[in-house]
């Protein structure tokens, strides 16, 4: 029932966002011990013609074969799956219950935009693409946070600079 639940809020607030803004404000999601000044900034140093661009996705993108993130837990799920470049869109799937993902399951290119890049690449605005992109789920509160900040993420950042990643596009769900 709660998965219902969850697919059926997030139809709500996709239609009517103005009552997520209203909903979320009064939770209050300020991550204690983070504040702007505390995020990492690093400034372009080379034409994107020439740089290796990476793929990031909260939208709980997965390979049909990966273990789907975790709907269960209220707290979300602070672990990534691989998403090596080469995989056909119809071995990728969506595990995320708190946005209304109808669109990105007719074309996962909504959420994650990995044909429009490979596109940038052949027409020479971009270098060339890692490898491997990753899928998060965008969904991480709690004792999670801490995690995701102070291990997944550092985790998955080591592994992008280890395949020459010079820069990274998020994309949420």
């Amino acid at each position: 029932m709660g998965r219902l639940k969850n697919k059926l809020f997030a139809k709500i607030l996709t239609r009517l966002p103005a009552l997520g803004t209203a909903l979320f404000d009064k939770k209050g999601n300020a991550i204690e011990g983070l504040s702007l000044e505390t995020i990492p900034w690093t400034p372009v140093t080379k034409p994107l013609s020439e740089s290796t661009i990476a793929l990031v996705t909260t939208a709980g993108i997965h390979l049909k074969s990966q273990t789907p993130f975790d709907m269960h837990d209220s707290m979300g799920d602070p672990t990534f799956r691989e998403l090596p470049l080469d995989t056909p869109p119809g071995e990728l799937t969506i595990t995320h219950d708190y946005y209304d993902h109808a669109d990105a399951d007719k074309d996962i290119n909504v959420v994650y935009p990995v044909d429009r890049m490979r596109e940038l690449v052949e027409a020479g605005e971009i270098g060339s693409l890692v490898p491997v992109n990753f899928g998060f789920m965008g969904h991480i509160d709690g004792h999670y946070v801490k995690r995701l900040i102070e291990q997944t993420g550092p985790e998955v950042a080591d592994r992008l600079k280890a395949m020459g990643a010079d820069a990274v596009l998020l994309t949420p769900g």
